[in-house]
């Protein structure tokens, strides 16, 4: 009896102890945001200096004119005009969050600037909100069931020209109706079609061979992994007729607001992207900034989502997002295994990060921006405007300054 009731007492204190340290945690309130000096959490305070040297060191080498470096990167791409807005953006600038705490920042964290395709982690999220919800049942789901014909929204409200479709079909066809919101999620869908002017080919075509863009066979749904706006923008239209209401109404109400995020934040579409629903014209948003668009946010806020996907969706005690959505976002596939929902980069066998574990991942965008999470070290950094190559380099910098 005293050895049951010893162990008892080891488990009453441990269970204890576990729900302390959840309680501990810290998740910053609207408007504010305490801050740590890295000696005061046992942090190198030098190596995380030489860490943020690094960052401004490697600069991305492109323009700082958004829409001059869209030129230059997809300029070569058929159909590459952008198509929503750019921005000048700023200096190197980075938010490193320890335990919650602000421990070292740079540049300008307070500036709203594209993210590019870090608004990618916004849109799954918002999918995922609505399976939690019941809005979708599962993500096994065909879309097709779910998608009625979309009308596009004519400002001028002149008669559609006969023989041109008036309403959008986005899964229809016999490939596009049999893919889930699983294979959308992951981008392993092979989707086709042309979207706001966009042809799915059209985004970073394989080769030089039209005829091969246009007639090649589609690969079966889940087998395939490659990296597509089109497809992407196909899954926001999707999810908005889902949601009945504009995305970004839909991203302030579940998830930025519980999350104390600022009212700077905002997240475009392109400028022909709007369609009619409930008789009222709603812009349907892009993934990521690859025609312009997509999120324009400050390093905070990016800091705060980082620490909601940290703590697996739950901000404070409130669980914004399921575990197991956090979970399957998470999980790679055989197609892509450094991937998981968008835009939640795996560093599967550690090869986005060499130094960090396995369990890290990273909300990546062009630019690049970049939001590393790591469970094991209760770490979140928000880089900004680093040169691509230099990312894995910086987050082992960093981790050099966790004694």
């Amino acid at each position: 009896m005293k050895r049951f009731f010893f162990l008892t007492l080891l488990l009453g204190c441990a269970l204890l102890t576990h729900a302390q340290s959840k309680t501990k945690s810290y998740f910053p309130p609207r408007g504010e945001w305490q801050h740590r000096t890295p000696a005061a959490l046992g942090l190198d305070s030098a190596q995380l200096q030489a860490a943020i040297k690094f960052a401004r060191d490697n600069e991305s080498k492109y323009p700082r004119n958004q829409e001059l470096t869209q030129a230059i990167q997809f300029g070569k791409e058929p159909y590459s005009a952008g198509i929503g807005p750019f921005s000048e953006r700023g200096e190197p600038t980075g938010v490193i969050i320890y335990k919650g705490y602000i421990v070292a920042e740079w540049g300008e964290p307070l500036r709203v600037d594209i993210t590019n395709s870090v608004t990618k982690s916004f849109l799954s999220s918002v999918v995922g909100v609505a399976v939690d919800h019941g809005l979708i049942r599962s993500v096994t789901d065909t879309v097709a069931p779910y998608i009625p014909p979309i009308e596009v929204y004519n400002p001028l409200g002149t008669a559609s020209t006969p023989g041109q479709p008036a309403l959008l079909y986005p899964f229809a066809g016999e490939h596009n109706r049999t893919l889930t919101w699983e294979v959308m999620l992951r981008q392993t869908s092979d989707w086709e079609g042309t979207l706001w002017g966009k042809p799915d080919w059209a985004d970073r075509p394989v080769g030089n061979d039209p005829e091969a863009w246009l007639h090649r066979k589609r690969n079966a749904p889940g087998t395939v992994y490659k990296y597509n706006d089109v497809r992407v923008n196909a899954l926001a239209l999707a999810a908005t007729c889902v949601w009945r209401q504009p995305l970004p109404q839909v991203l302030k109400q579940h998830i930025m607001d519980p999350i104390g995020a600022s009212s700077t934040w905002r997240w475009y579409g392109y400028r022909n992207a709007w369609i009619v629903l409930d008789g009222a014209p709603v812009q349907s948003v892009s993934g990521g900034g690859h025609w312009g668009g997509g999120m324009f946010i400050s390093a905070y806020d990016m800091a705060r989502f980082g620490l909601l996907t940290l703590h697996r969706g739950n901000w404070n005690g409130q669980q914004l997002l399921s575990e197991q959505w956090v979970k399957q976002a998470l999980t790679p596939t055989a197609a892509e295994p450094t991937y998981g929902y968008m835009n939640w980069f795996l560093n599967t066998d550690h090869k986005l990060a060499a130094s960090a574990p396995a369990n890290a991942f990273i909300h990546i965008g062009n630019g690049t921006n970049f939001i590393y999470v790591d469970p094991d070290h209760d770490l979140v950094a928000v880089v900004r405007w680093i040169d691509y190559k230099a990312m894995g380099d910086m987050i082992g910098q960093l981790l050099s300054a966790i004694k």
